[in-house]
């Protein structure tokens, strides 16, 4: 048994089906006629996207972790030493 602790990993079909969800929330149409100002003086549209802004970085981060290929990677480094 391995001492490493075990990485939890989303399928790839569940990061294809968040990044479609990303999409269509990115379009906030219940947001547009809304008047709220949030703390006294920030939009509730401005503080959605900026709460929207923080969840696409930390999901688009979390799917390159996962998704890079990793033989292109190791074809770069093996080139790089040849040199």
């Amino acid at each position: 048994m391995s001492s490493e602790p075990r990485k939890f990993r989303m399928p790839k079909g569940v990061i294809w089906i968040l990044g479609i969800a990303l999409f269509f929330l990115h379009q906030d149409i219940w947001n547009w006629t809304d008047r709220t100002l949030l703390f006294g003086f920030m939009p509730i549209g401005l503080a959605y996207h900026a709460l929207y802004s923080v969840a696409a970085a930390l999901f688009w981060a979390y799917a390159i972790r996962i998704a890079w290929p990793q033989a292109s990677e190791d074809w770069a480094e093996k080139k790089d030493d040849e040199s």
